[in-house]
């Protein structure tokens, strides 16, 4: 099972300036490559002071520059958002830039706040239809000349410029939850990412027997990868208690997440307050307990010990989400920690 790294600039208040954000993702990606680390993933965010990415592309670009081996994932590049000339051509020119190591994923989307302002006011329900014609779209145009007349689209016979450097095509990875999006994912050749989020394993191995279950009913297509992205903190033997914050940190991110899903505020120069611990009074999954349990936060031992179950389970990525709402430092500290204790007991 190899490793990435998920990470976005994170921006709480007013005191962290946008640069020393950009210099901090800048330093963990780094990190991830000199520990092993196979990807650095990106995604798309717009307007969010909490998660900032409105293109993944120019940031991994930047980290190409700096960086020789470590892949280069756009994750996720939400497809109403984009035409399928932008996407191929965008992506391609990443991957020419990093000399091939470009991977792309694709999602269709989740909030409706961004859907009101990228989108015209489209139900974010309605972003898989987009989904699903945009993919085989842009594998046509880094293919050569093609012409759509689809749903969504229309375009004159066209080609992806630059092509990619990687033939046939770059790895593609498509977000998936229901078994509907797991069955698209594999039967277009994709790899699929998971993510949990604030379920317990039992969820893991749920979406595993989706995501099987899709490879099963499409034996013409070679098996694609799978990847599960979770919160991850790790910390020292020497402070037990040390997973208490970290788990606030998330129930925190997870709040934040829920205001701005709910879409029923209008957020002040990009920052909207999480929504208040009252709301999830019956909803035990947001209790830092439940987090402890849920996320990934331990000792290097207990985190090698479940990460040995996501490898038995056949998982072929683990993503170690470091957005969480803590420090700057404290974020270093656990990655550093994973990279020297973690990482050696897989390779």
């Amino acid at each position: 099972m190899r490793f990435s790294l998920f990470v976005h600039m994170e921006r709480w208040d007013e005191e962290v300036g946008h640069r020393q954000l950009f210099e901090n993702l800048s330093e963990l990606a780094l990190m991830a490559e000199d520990g092993g680390f196979g990807t650095v993933w990106i995604g798309e965010h717009h307007a969010m002071e909490y998660t900032i990415s409105p293109s993944p592309i120019p940031l991994l670009a930047h980290l190409a520059a700096k960086t020789s081996t470590i892949r280069l994932g756009a994750g996720t590049i939400v497809a109403p958002f984009w035409n399928p000339l932008r996407v191929a051509g965008e992506c391609a020119l990443l991957d020419v830039i990093s000399n091939g190591r470009m991977e792309v994923g694709l999602a269709r989307g989740a909030h409706q706040f961004e859907f009101d302002r990228m989108a015209g006011g489209l139900s974010a329900r309605e972003g898989g239809k987009h989904l699903r014609e945009l993919v085989p779209a842009v594998r046509a145009l880094w293919q050569g000349d093609y012409a759509h007349d689809g749903e969504i689209w229309q375009f004159p016979t066209s080609t992806s410029v630059p092509k990619p450097v990687q033939q046939p095509t770059p790895p593609m990875w498509i977000a998936a939850r229901d078994p509907d999006s797991h069955d698209f994912a594999v039967a277009q050749g994709c790899n699929v990412m998971v993510t949990p989020l604030m379920k317990g394993d039992e969820e893991v191995v749920d979406l595993k027997r989706k995501f099987e279950t899709a490879v099963a009913n499409h034996p013409e297509v070679p098996r694609p990868d799978l990847m599960v992205l979770r919160h991850t903190h790790v910390h020292s033997p020497d402070e037990p208690d040390a997973w208490r914050p970290a788990a606030e940190a998330i129930n925190r991110y997870y709040r934040t997440f829920d205001a701005w899903f709910g879409n029923k505020t209008t957020p002040v120069n990009g920052f909207l307050e999480p929504s208040p611990e009252s709301k999830f009074e019956d909803r035990p999954e947001f209790d830092p307990e439940s987090l402890h349990r849920t996320a990934v936060i331990g000792t290097p031992a207990e985190v090698i010990e479940r990460l040995r179950s996501y490898e038995e389970l056949g998982i072929d990525e683990y993503s170690f989400w470091i957005d969480n709402s803590l420090s700057h430092e404290e974020k270093r500290a656990s990655l550093e920690l994973f990279i020297k204790e973690v990482v050696p007991a897989f390779q």
